[in-house]
């Protein structure tokens, strides 16, 4: 009887321990980091006037790109990066896992929330943006910078819009990239974490200084289309209704309302 006991509250101790011990690790594990060569940061820095404002308050700044996460969501509401010539190479890159953001407070989605979903693992900041480097490739896997996104929508319209992107880039210097999905109320959910599925997504591209700032901006459903990347434009009040995030606040009213409420497509080649 008192061996029968004994067992009992060693198991009951074994069973308090597992729970204490996965308790610490759902609330306290760091999972592992892209660190930079050396423990050295090379800061990519968005100039203030193009960066966006946050609803959630969880900004992160990771050395080549900059997000805001939105928890409930299980993913970055927009993230935001500078692309230069500089960054257009074609060098060939080993993809690396993806890991959760060690700067996300909250944790970031777990990559199993895709796994089985038909959904990709869609980059918001895009890998091949980040070819220049194996440690500014590498931070684009974190969890933070994907969002499910259609199969045939991330390798279709939505690429398109990428390629293009360089293209301005090579051809002009220098543009700013902020994007995301469409966080809102009603969305399908995948995972066990309940990673929601925009319907839409947005890219809005600027260049230019703070005095003579050009803005260009897309929306797209998220699904396959055999249509011009230049009828998804929009304006930029437009996003801004759908997402309730504030870009290029810290410009002069005036000069803010010019730029957001109008669709310019002159200062764009197709």
């Amino acid at each position: 009887m008192r061996k029968s006991v004994k067992n009992r509250t060693i198991y009951t101790v074994l069973l308090l321990i597992c729970l204490v011990g996965f308790w610490l690790f759902e609330n306290f594990y760091t999972p592992d980091t892209y660190t930079s060569p050396d423990g050295q940061s090379i800061q990519t820095d968005m100039p203030s006037y193009v960066l966006p404002t946050s609803t959630t308050g969880a900004i992160v700044n990771h050395d080549y790109y900059s997000l805001s996460y939105n928890e409930p969501f299980e993913q970055a509401e927009w993230v935001a990066y500078p692309l230069e010539k500089k960054h257009l190479t074609y060098d060939d890159r080993k993809r690396p896992y993806f890991i959760e953001d060690p700067k996300v407070k909250t944790k970031s989605a777990d990559w199993r929330n895709y796994k089985g979903s038909g959904y990709d693992r869609g980059h918001l900041c895009p890998a091949g943006d980040r070819r220049f480097s194996e440690y500014a490739y590498n931070e684009t896997f974190y969890t933070s910078n994907i969002s499910p996104q259609n199969r045939e929508f991330n390798a279709g319209v939505w690429n398109q819009l990428e390629i293009k992107t360089r293209q301005w880039v090579k051809k002009n210097g220098t543009h700013f990239i902020i994007t995301g999905g469409v966080l809102e109320s009603g969305l399908d959910e995948i995972g066990e974490e309940g990673v929601d599925v925009p319907r839409y997504y947005y890219k809005i591209i600027a260049k230019g200084s703070s005095k003579d700032l050009k803005a260009i901006a897309f929306l797209m459903q998220n699904r396959p289309s055999n249509k011009s990347i230049k009828q998804f434009v929009v304006s930029i009040d437009e996003i801004e209704k759908r997402t309730g995030i504030d870009f290029f606040s810290e410009l002069p009213d005036e000069a803010e309302d010019k730029l957001e409420s109008k669709i310019r497509i002159q200062n764009w080649k197709f």
